[in-house]
């Protein structure tokens, strides 16, 4: 026990260890403090005002403000990503700013932009209007053409019928008056417009359906597709013309057109008038073409100098945000003149903190210091392990089950190496496992450039686990080397085969039968018995095996870590009536059929171990036959019977009892607090130990116990079969990997067709890659994760407890408000 004691302590074995600290900071100096300690990111911050809401806070004034700037903050940035503008290169040098100064200054772009924006966006509407009403009166003079063959004299006394406001000023009300007696005795009139192209037949169908068919449709695709400045996209539109007659079919059709947002033009009838609207209409669209052009150079000369800084002011009001957000956590004392903050840190981080501090004292040049001195909590720690690109994979991985509690036995030391093996065990083929190990070298090869770009999430969780797919690829290729399977296909990699055919006439060793001749194969499988009738059942029996020797192991190595929490608490109750009989009851049934399985296959003995285990509950006196594998083995088994049933019982029973006990010990006599008091006491301290005394509760505990036993009793037996699924992932992996190598490619290459052979190439190649390299990839990755938490981690592995979560600039998210 004192070797054990001794022995060094291991990196990522335990958490951190964590002091309770509290920190008394002058006001004029609490803002550099906080932001020091932010810079360097090894204090977590506890919230003393809870109670509060947010609006309800010291420094609420700012957070508000910093919020508005990120608002701003990120209107130019969209502006920026609308204009297609590259983010500039940073400047070598850029001069330091207060906040005050930078929110006048996004003030004033701000209001600039929106300026620039609300003129470009009317002289936008201006310029689309222009091209819309020139393509109308391109397209509707053809029909107007067209149409002034066929008409008479009564339809040239209605030209200039048409109403349109903007001609109908320029007349006089007489005018006015007899032109509207005229067209609504016997006119033919029109109205012109453009409408997107997607809304023609429906618009037709509905201008139809108004004037019951009276009415003429004429329709022309414009030349040109015109900007619509609600989506930003270019939009493909129709010029359309619609002849009627009478007052109530114009209203009808207008109220259509705005309905499904056509726009509509007036064109004259007379050619004359309509080439002089044309060539107004075009110099128009010349002179807003120039001043779009220099209205959009002076808007991205603006977003580019923005640019410039724009990096800098974001990552600014972030920090200062969150110093805010921070000091909102601390609390005034009495005087008003100091804030009091209360925190985590690790103990190796104290003099880190406390020259910050010093440094923030003597930059604000503070009459008075920061008080920083350690304080006993009554909750528990948080936890925190130092980790490395190479540990941080696999620590996420047991953090995805739950946060170990503070000091607990991390299950990822150990991770590092069992959970790539398992995934090799159920994924072994040293082929499949080569294009694993470019995939993840490509990734580690590209890591400085890969993480400072914004990736995918399935990318990104790719890149995350970089080194956790280089060991699964590596143990592939260790565990494809014993299956001797490379793509399927067995290779004499360490020498000639043990077996050779019956004589020198057999021609199909394979299904004749093979004899042994030699020493057996050195490393792995023989490739012989590839393709031999006893293949499968050799197999099978193999991967089963060695399916429950890992799995008995690795539940060992949990109950062992068990035993190591305990020693580490303090708990002898934990060890002698936990530790104890559950090592003992796993191994007396399991570690039987291990040690079963090894001397079978030492002694090479024929004895059904089935009828062993059976028997050995069925019926434990009874000989054991030609199953009997050694000496005294049927007396082992009684013992170790006896010993199961016996370990059921001291798990349950002792525990609840001894903790009973302990309590009513360690609370006898202080019970009983001073007359008058006791109101008080109870207030002031939560822990007394009249509260203490009120919370045992012996039947929730026994119930407790009860439970956990139960769970380990049944867990040993389903946990032990749940580690097959080593044997049956293999096994489904080996047989697929078969099926497309002999009923793809190689029936492909059958052919003397080079046709043929490159599709079934390419047939072999997709299947490997998207089923064998990426589904079965996932497969065995969730079956490994699924034994290590439920199989492994529930042996030991508590994960009640919570991250250590400091308060550091680097940790910021992107998005952050």
């Amino acid at each position: 026990m004192e070797y054990i004691d001794n022995m060094p302590p291991v990196d990522l074995m335990r958490s951190e260890k964590m002091t309770f600290v509290q920190l008394i900071i002058p006001f004029e100096s609490a803002h550099r403090a906080v932001t020091y300690l932010g810079q360097l990111g090894l204090l977590q911050f506890r919230d003393l005002n809870a109670e509060k809401s947010p609006f309800q806070r010291t420094f609420v004034n700012q957070v508000k403000r910093c919020a508005e700037m990120s608002r701003k903050l990120r209107y130019f940035k969209d502006q920026i990503h609308k204009a297609g503008l590259l983010p500039p290169p940073l400047p070598a040098s850029q001069p330091d700013i207060e906040l005050e100064e930078l929110e006048i200054q996004l003030a004033e772009h701000e209001h600039e932009l929106i300026e620039m924006n609300a003129n470009s966006e009317k002289l936008r509407q201006s310029y689309n209007e222009l091209l819309e009403f020139k393509m109308v009166l391109q397209k509707a003079s053809g029909f107007l053409v067209s149409s002034s063959h066929t008409t008479d004299q009564e339809t040239e006394l209605v030209e200039n019928v048409y109403s349109n406001d903007n001609h109908a000023d320029t007349a006089s009300l007489l005018e006015q008056e007899m032109r509207s007696e005229l067209s609504n005795q016997s006119g033919v009139r029109f109205i012109s417009g453009i409408i997107c192209k997607s809304k023609v037949v429906q618009f037709e169908r509905m201008l139809f359906r108004a004037t019951r068919g009276n009415m003429l449709f004429n329709q022309a695709v414009a030349d040109d597709e015109i900007l619509d400045p609600s989506s930003n996209e270019m939009v493909e539109k129709v010029v359309f013309v619609v002849f009627f007659s009478g007052e109530q079919a114009r209203t009808k059709i207008l109220k259509i057109c705005e309905a499904f947002g056509a726009n509509c033009y007036p064109v004259p009838e007379d050619t004359t008038k309509r080439r002089q609207i044309t060539q107004e209409v075009l110099s128009r669209l010349s002179e807003l073409e120039t001043t779009l052009d220099a209205g959009l150079r002076h808007r991205d000369k603006a977003l580019t100098s923005i640019g410039y800084h724009l990096t800098k002011w974001i990552n600014m009001v972030k920090t200062q945000k969150a110093v805010y957000d921070t000091l909102n956590m601390l609390n005034f004392d009495v005087t008003k003149k100091c804030l009091v903050g209360e925190g985590w840190c690790p103990i190796f981080a104290k003099t880190k903190i406390q020259e910050a501090l010093q440094r923030a004292t003597f930059d604000s040049s503070s009459q008075v210091g920061i008080i920083f001195h350690v304080m006993d909590a009554v909750e528990s720690p948080p936890t925190y392990f130092r980790t490395n690109s190479f540990t941080n994979a696999f620590q996420e991985i047991v953090d995805a089950y739950g946060v170990a509690k503070y000091q607990e036995a991390n299950p990822a030391v150990y991770t590092i190496v069992t959970f790539p093996f398992l995934f090799a065990v159920m994924f072994g083929d040293w082929g499949h496992g080569i294009c694993l190990l470019l995939g993840a070298l490509v990734l580690i090869a590209r890591e400085s450039k890969l993480s400072s770009q914004k990736l995918g999430s399935f990318m990104e969780m790719l890149f995350g686990g970089r080194y956790v797919l280089l060991l699964m690829s590596i143990f592939s290729i260790y565990c494809g080397l014993i299956y001797n399977e490379f793509f399927s296909v067995p290779f004499h990699i360490f020498g000639d085969s043990a077996y050779k055919c019956r004589d020198a006439t057999c021609s199909d060793a394979r299904t004749v039968g093979l004899l042994k001749y030699n020493d057996p194969y050195p490393f792995g499988v023989d490739p012989s018995w590839r393709g031999s009738r006893s293949e499968l059942p050799f197999l099978n029996s193999l991967k089963m095996k060695m399916s429950i020797l890992l799995g008995v192991a690795q539940m060992n190595l949990g109950i062992i870590l068990s035993y190591f929490n305990a020693r580490f608490f303090s708990s002898s109750i934990d060890i002698k009536y936990q530790f104890i009989p559950q090592i003992i009851f796993l191994n007396s049934l399991f570690g039987y059929l291990s040690l079963l399985i090894l001397v079978k296959w030492c002694t090479g003995s024929q004895a059904d171990l089935y009828h062993v285990m059976i028997y050995m509950f069925l019926s434990p006196f009874e000989a054991l036959g030609e199953n009997r594998l050694f000496w005294g083995q049927s007396v082992l088994q009684v013992i170790l019977l006896l010993l199961a049933l016996v370990a059921v019982p001291w798990m349950l029973f002792p525990k609840p009892f001894i903790l009973k006990r302990l309590h009513m010990e360690r609370f006898q006599g202080r019970t009983y607090g001073i007359l008058g008091t006791s109101e008080m006491v109870i207030d002031e301290e939560p822990g007394s130990a009249r509260q203490h005394a009120e919370e045992f509760n012996f039947s929730e505990v026994f119930v407790h116990q009860m439970i956990h036993s139960i769970e380990f009793v049944l867990g040993a037996v389903s946990n032990t079969a749940s580690y097959l699924r080593l044997w049956a992932l293999s096994l489904a992996h080996s047989e697929l990997s078969t099926v497309f190598y002999e009923k793809v490619l190689l029936l492909a290459w059958g052919y003397d067709n080079i046709v043929i052979r490159l599709v079934g190439l390419a047939v072999f190649a997709f299947a490997t890659t998207f089923i064998l390299l990426m589904m079965e990839t996932l497969s065995a990755f969730l079956h490994a994760l699924r034994l290590h938490w439920v199989e492994f981690q529930n042996k030991f592995y508590h994960g009640d407890g919570y991250k250590f979560k400091p308060f550091s600039f680097a940790l910021l998210a992107d998005d952050d408000d």
